[in-house]
Parts: C-alpha cells; sequence; structure tokens
C-alpha cells in the first residue's frame, strides 16, 4: 500500500512559525495514515483516537525543535508509533501475543513456520471477502508488538526499509528479519483460515 505521506506537502517553516493555514494541512495529510496506523496496532477505534491526539499535541509541540534530520514524515511516525506502542504495553488485558516470537533474536533462521497453505488457486471473491478482511486484522492484533509495528509500517503504510528502520531506530536487517517473520507468521495464521475452503474443493 503506497502511503498517503510519501511526498512532503507541508511547509515545515510555516509550520515551524505557527501559521494556521500550515498546521491545518499538516493535519489535513496526517490524520487519516496515523489513526490507520494507531488502528491496526490497537484493534480499538477510541484507542486509535487517543493516539491520533497525543501525536498531533506533541508535534505541535516539539515541532520548532525539528531539525530535519530525517523527514518530516519519518518523524511524525516515529511519535505515532511510540504512543500507540506506549499505550498498548500500558494495557492489562490487551490481546495475548505469542511470546516465543517475542524471545526470539533478529536472526531469520530461529524461525521455522509450521502450516503453510497454498491458496494461489482460490478465487479472488474469497481472498478479498470481507470476513478475511476481519480475520486478517485479528491476526495481525495477535502478532507480537516489534513483528506487528514493522508490518503495519512497511506493508500497510507502505515506507520502505530505510523508513521503517529509522521511525524505530533500529537496523535494516532487523526490520527485514522481522517483516518476514510477521509475514509468515500471518501467511501461517491464514492458512487455518484458508484451508477448508481448499478441502471442500477437493471433495
Amino acid at each position: 500500500m503506497t502511503t498517503d505521506v510519501s511526498k512532503e506537502k507541508v511547509d515545515i517553516a510555516a509550520l515551524q512559525a505557527g501559521e494556521p493555514q500550515a498546521f491545518a494541512r499538516f493535519v489535513d495529510q496526517y490524520s487519516t495514515p496515523v489513526y490507520r496506523l494507531a488502528l491496526k496496532m490497537l484493534g480499538n477505534p477510541q484507542d486509535a483516537e487517543d493516539v491520533l491526539q497525543n501525536t498531533f499535541l506533541k508535534v505541535f509541540e516539539n515541532i520548532r525543535n525539528f531539525e530535519g534530520r530525517a523527514s518530516l514524515s519519518t518523524w511524525v511516525y516515529r511519535i505515532a508509533s511510540n504512543e500507540a506502542l506506549m499505550l498498548l504495553r500500558k494495557r492489562k488485558h490487551h490481546p495475548a501475543v505469542d511470546t516465543d516470537f517475542e524471545q526470539m533474536d533478529d536472526s531469520s533462521e530461529s524461525f521455522h513456520p509450521h502450516l503453510f497453505v497454498d491458496w494461489c488457486c482460490l478465487p479472488e471473491d474469497t481472498l478479498l471477502n470481507a470476513e478475511m478482511r476481519v480475520y486478517l486484522d485479528k491476526a495481525i492484533q495477535k502478532l507480537p508488538e516489534k513483528l506487528r509495528i514493522v508490518f503495519v509500517l512497511r506493508d500497510i503504510e507502505g515506507l520502505s526499509i530505510k523508513e521503517t528502520s529509522q521511525v524505530l531506530d533500529i537496523s535494516e536487517s532487523a526490520v527485514k528479519t522481522r517483516l518476514l517473520r510477521a509475514r509468515m507468521k500471518l501467511r501461517e495464521t491464514l492458512s487455518v483460515y484458508y484451508r477448508p475452503y481448499l478441502d471442500s474443493r477437493l471433495l
């Protein structure tokens, strides 16, 4: 998915000067991607709204200190990601995560999927139906935090490997490894969903 903020449209100097029109353009440009990231991470609209508001507040409070070492979008995603992760970790009853994945290092050799189903021959309406999208969202929610945030930034928001590494302050190799694990874990989870469809086609 291509991110909405792949091209800088906000006049940073005007934003730092406190010009209302610049802030309006900023809010218009970043509301959707920040809310989407938070919703995919937290799975709760109210929590996503809280992350959106807190992200904008921190941007407005700190914009004068923004030095442009990274792009504005990278800086905003970093704030939003941190806000989402902090809220996620404060939850007393957030969805269970796969602790085995959390304990793994960033070596790609340490993960071996247990189940894969080849769904290449499934009809498109099965692959893209509303039920499947709900199931996919739930599967994303069950990913460990460090895999989930990489998957959301890279595969949903469309950030590059380099941009994702800058947002999360981790190496590009760590991004690649975590992304691979996230994709394989989701594929394994979705294999459970698709298997009945494939089995029925073989009857």
